[in-house]
């Protein structure tokens, strides 16, 4: 066979692949054939060049409709948190001082308000995540262990946002739907990712669930986004890129709630992280907001009488008359705070990451609506209060079959303010010690146990007879969870 019915019969046979062949991987292939060809003179460089002529668009054409199609880039992963307690000691056996700790239904005794004892599944998510294009990214996150009304483990949505990537980098961000407000780091470090059981009452008082439904600009530079990314791909317990700034409006009431008093609140948080020449990485924060905020109302008991049946004697003032054992206070609804109160803070944030030690500090003050029982009235007061945390990372921890991650911590929190999104907004005196121990046995499975010195007021509402609300409680408790990642 002469070399010109060779090429000739070589450039039909490349020509032929290149017409059957569609798809991206294979363009590529075939056009990675031509190049050989070509290459070793089979040939010659105006023959593949025929050959290849408006392939190279027609590949770029089928790699953008690949991409844009959103089912290529969907992700999924999720948690599940199940935990138990066991009160130590006879703290909390008297029932007219129960206690409550509102943000896990686990801990308690058969005095306590709340329902829910042994075993409770705190947390069940499932997210849905990742890019359309270039300029969107989107993040959907429903629990399926929340609580209404008395049943457990329902479904309520926490996260549903898109981000708009004003540039391919994503330097800079536009952040619409519902989201975690930019305020404090362990607001928004990922429950999944905390060491200890709850977020502290100081700062976690400051947004409802760490959520509402908003608008947020985040502004990250490329290498404060690489430093994010190495703190999380270290295991370093990070809250997450917020961005380096960040701000926006949302509505102020929390997660899953309508906005009731046309009246948006406002956020700006700064953070920044740095690595020192020994390896260290350090990074330190200040945020804050302000607003109006609308406090919902209810019955409480305050002076240990019998239940009353119906709530009366609401003045236009917002004050109740006397003589009502648990009455119905005015949140400002009918009086001269209708919009709501004055709801602002502004805290610092200090984290030397565990490389293996480890520390985590924050603290914040402001004004918040808050119930004066003596007067039976919603006001303007303030609050102050923060959390230090001290850890160890103990690396390729081996037991059995398994090579691990052990971090052993004691974190101390103290808050005196109110929790404004409470019934009444009540009034929280918190001075807690937790002593506490992480396992993560692989990457799929978390044990975590602690014990926990508790001094605070219980501020789950029972309206009891001869049971105070609002009361303040010592309790111990040993409280375990297990953790499954998938």
């Amino acid at each position: 066979m002469n070399s010109k019915l060779h090429r000739i019969l070589s450039a039909a046979l490349a020509g032929g692949l290149l017409a059957g062949l569609s798809l991206t991987a294979m363009a590529d292939s075939n056009i990675d054939l031509v190049q050989a060809l070509v290459a070793k003179g089979v040939l010659t460089e105006e023959e593949g060049a025929l050959l290849m002529k408006g392939r190279d668009n027609e590949v770029e054409v089928q790699k953008k409709k690949e991409k844009k199609n959103w089912t290529s880039h969907v992700n999924i992963r999720g948690y599940v948190q199940n935990r138990v307690t066991k009160m130590i000691g006879d703290d909390g056996d008297n029932p007219r001082n129960p206690v409550d700790l509102w943000s896990d239904r686990s801990v308690g005794t058969d005095s306590s308000i709340n329902p829910d004892k042994n075993f409770l599944i705190r947390r069940a998510r499932i997210i849905v995540f990742g890019d359309y294009g270039d300029h969107l990214s989107y993040y959907i996150q429903p629990d399926f262990a929340s609580s209404a009304s008395g049943t457990n483990n329902i479904a309520q949505l926490r996260d549903a946002y898109g981000d708009i990537n004003i540039d391919k980098a994503k330097v800079h961000r536009v952040r619409v739907g519902q989201s975690k407000v930019p305020y404090g780091f362990e607001n928004l470090q990922s429950s999944s990712n905390r060491l200890a059981m709850d977020r502290v009452d100081a700062l976690n008082s400051a947004v409802r669930d760490e959520r509402d439904t908003g608008v947020f600009y985040y502004y990250t530079p490329e290498n404060i986004q690489a430093l994010f990314k190495e703190i999380n791909d270290k295991g370093l317990k990070h809250s997450g890129n917020y961005g380096m700034f960040g701000g926006g409006f949302y509505n102020g009431q929390g997660a899953n709630r309508s906005d009731v008093n046309d009246n948006y609140h406002v956020v700006a948080r700064a953070t920044y992280p740095w690595k020192t020449e020994s390896g260290q990485i350090y990074e330190a924060g200040i945020q804050g907001y302000h607003g109006q905020y609308a406090v919902t109302t209810g019955r409480y008991n305050f002076t240990g009488g019998a239940v009353a049946s119906s709530a009366t004697n609401i003045s236009s003032n917002g004050g109740v008359s006397s003589g009502t054992a648990i009455p119905f206070i005015d949140g400002g609804v009918n009086g001269a705070n209708r919009n709501g109160f004055k709801d602002e803070r502004v805290g610092v944030s200090f984290i030397m990451y565990p490389q293996p030690f480890g520390l985590q500090a924050e603290w914040n003050w402001g004004t918040t609506p808050g119930l004066d029982i003596a007067q039976n009235r919603i006001e303007e007061k303030h609050l102050q209060g923060g959390y230090v945390q001290a850890m160890y990372k103990i690396d390729n921890f081996q037991f059995l079959e398994t090579n691990g991650t052990l971090i052993p911590f004691i974190k101390w929190q103290y808050f005196d303010g109110y929790n404004k999104a409470e019934t009444n907004a009540p009034q929280n005196h918190v001075n807690d010690w937790e002593l506490g121990l992480e396992w993560q046995l692989a990457p799929e499975v978390e044990i975590m146990a602690e014990y926990h010195r508790m001094k605070r007021n219980n501020l789950v509402t029972g309206n009891r007879a001869n049971t105070l609300d609002y009361q303040s409680f010592t309790a111990d408790a040993l409280r375990v969870q297990v953790q499954y990642n998938f």
